[in-house]
């Protein structure tokens, strides 16, 4: 998908010749339902920022989600001009603690899981993206929207390496910086926003099939 990607390959001694950077189907995928589908009714004030946020990852377990979840609340508590939307895991050491902490909060919006479409629109009408998702990470600069990572690392260092994704774990103080600098900071929030994806221009699909019809012609 990448060529930080290829060039791993190509450490490991796989030959050149047999390494092709395409991009990511993912984008493909995002890119034609954008193209396609018309945008669902989605449960949120569209007068507000829109902060959509993913969180499940079973590190995140426990204290660091409690950590994440005070973060939302107080900016959600202190902040008029912004709406969360959550989609909660059904995983009840998600969902139980999702609902303690956020489920009375009137900036924090909590609904089912919604499904690929539903929530490729979220994110793209989305203002942040909050996430612990490798995936999002991938997609969210195809439309070039920020993402604040709730993890201590990924394997989707392009995004950061491009400065599209900024890991901030699962600090609260690291989750209150940067997501009222990305509100408030109308230069840092735009240095985020990404002209290109690393992670492809939406045409790996075609490019893989141009290339394995070659391998055989």
């Amino acid at each position: 998908p990448t060529e930080q990607a290829a060039n791993n390959l190509l450490a490991e001694g796989v030959s050149q010749n047999s390494v092709f950077v395409t991009g990511n189907t993912v984008i493909d995928a995002l890119l034609a339902t954008l193209a396609i589908d018309e945008s669902p009714a989605l449960p949120i004030d569209t007068t507000k920022k829109l902060i959509l946020m993913t969180a499940h990852r079973r590190e995140n377990f426990g204290k660091p989600m409690e950590e994440v979840f005070s973060a939302v609340k107080e900016i959600a508590e202190c902040r008029e001009d912004i709406q969360f939307l959550y989609p909660v895991h059904p995983n009840p050491n998600v969902k139980d603690m999702a609902h303690h902490w956020l489920g009375s909060i009137e900036g924090v919006k909590l609904c089912e899981p919604l499904n690929y479409i539903e929530f490729v629109h979220a994110m793209n009408q989305s203002h942040i993206i909050m996430s612990d998702s490798g995936g999002v990470q991938e997609e969210a600069p195809a439309i070039g929207k920020p993402v604040v990572v709730l993890r201590e690392n990924t394997e989707r260092p392009e995004a950061v390496s491009a400065g599209a994704a900024v890991l901030v774990g699962t600090s609260k103080p690291a989750i209150l910086e940067q997501v009222n600098r990305l509100i408030d900071d109308e230069a840092y929030y735009d240095a985020m926003r990404m002209e290109e994806s690393p992670f492809g221009d939406g045409t790996a699909a075609k490019q893989i099939v141009s290339i394995l019809e070659d391998s055989v012609g």
